[in-house]
């Protein structure tokens, strides 16, 4: 049996949208910036698919833009929205996704930047009061915090944000790759600059996402080249991708409710499991359902001997998830996210990430063979 829980990292691909990738690229073939029928044909394809999301979102199509995935998208939004306003000062948080991290980290060490780190609890969850202090007490700043952490399914309360970064001027970005299609996005009201999703998450293809750029604020291009999204990005369009991503958008949006009902009920049943069968076990993250990802669950398991070897362990019991460790004395690099909670360092963590086609079977599987590798494979002492 094999049973895949990383849905976090990536999803499987819908078969409607499968269906609707092929059937672009067996009949959709000219280029899109081309003038002839074959091009204009595939040019209406994109903007109908802009149109979609845009609706589904509740913005104008002219605010979006489609990119190669999550990560160029926020480099653009963060890059660009910092250095054509000559923002001197950013904040962020130490969890936030390496394509963020590492931007804002980039534009320090450049001098470009002066970035404040806003503090959070333990179980990730930001200060608000804290965001407030520095917003008060710096420069027009660029604020930028994911809606959901990719690790512990955290949620940020992204309206009471852009309400803080609307009273102090800021500019906001926010990473939604995680939450994109789990969650409605009202763009009408969310008082957000910049917001960021990634197809592939959400059970479309790989290697296309979008940016969404609000109009009251306005960059210049980050990839040159061509006239291709209306000038904001060079490069022939991902016809296919961008098809796959506002079907599978389409999707997400019509089974929104059901498939948050069931997922989270497969989660719920998870935690169920692994409290009755392995002893003091740990969650991280907030496991709390209106403050936490209901795709995500992050466990950490008791301090064993070959603790590494949990997540091979799992792979050869054919159940495909993710994790690690918080550092341990500067013996390995670990999580930064689980360093940035203080979690323990000397028990294992496991990222499981559920979606709409696993099953209670599976968590069951699941849950025998993490009982049999910690209890028996590594000899635990409780």
């Amino acid at each position: 049996m094999r049973v895949y829980l990383d849905n976090a990292a990536t999803t499987p691909l819908d078969k409607e949208v499968l269906k609707t990738i092929y059937e672009v690229m067996e009949s959709h073939y000219g280029n899109p910036s081309s003038i002839h029928a074959h091009g204009r044909e595939v040019r209406t394809l994109i903007e109908k698919a802009r149109k979609s999301v845009a609706s589904l979102l509740h913005a104008s199509p002219s605010e979006f833009f489609f990119t190669s995935g999550g990560t160029e998208a926020d480099n653009m939004a963060i890059r660009c929205g910092i250095i054509d306003h000559g923002i001197k000062h950013a904040i962020t948080s130490a969890i936030e996704h390496h394509a963020v991290l590492h931007t804002l980290q980039a534009l320090e060490s450049s001098g470009l930047i002066k970035l404040s780190y806003v503090n959070m609890d333990e179980k990730g969850t930001i200060d608000y009061q804290h965001l407030e202090e520095i917003l008060n007490t710096n420069e027009r700043s660029f604020v930028s915090l994911m809606h959901a952490n990719n690790e512990l399914g955290t949620l940020t309360d992204i309206e009471r944000v852009g309400e803080l970064c609307e009273k102090y001027h800021a500019i906001f970005h926010c990473d939604t790759v995680q939450s994109m299609g789990h969650y409605p996005h009202d763009l009408s009201k969310l008082k957000v600059h910049f917001l960021v999703c990634a197809a592939h998450k959400l059970h479309g293809p790989k290697g296309v996402g979008f940016l969404y750029i609000n109009h009251n604020i306005k960059i210049n291009p980050m990839i040159f080249g061509g006239s291709q999204e209306r000038n904001m990005r060079g490069g022939t369009e991902n016809v296919y991708g961008i098809a796959g991503l506002a079907k599978a958008l389409e999707i997400a949006y019509a089974e929104m409710a059901e498939h948050h009902e069931y997922i989270q009920g497969l989660k719920s049943y998870m935690m169920q499991e692994l409290v009755k069968n392995i002893p003091r076990i740990e969650f991280n993250g907030d496991t709390e359902p209106e403050k936490s990802l209901y795709t995500v669950l992050n466990v950490s398991f008791p301090e064993m001997e070959m603790a590494e070897m949990l997540l091979f362990s799992l792979d050869i019991s054919g159940i495909s998830a993710s994790g690690g460790s918080a550092c341990s004395s500067g013996t390995n690099i670990g999580s930064h996210v689980l360093n940035g909670i203080q979690a323990n360092p000397n028990r294992p963590a496991v990222r499981f990430s559920f979606s709409k086609y696993n099953t209670r079977e599976e968590i069951d599987y699941v849950v025998l063979k993490l009982k049999e590798i910690v209890m028996l494979r590594f000899n635990a002492e409780y």
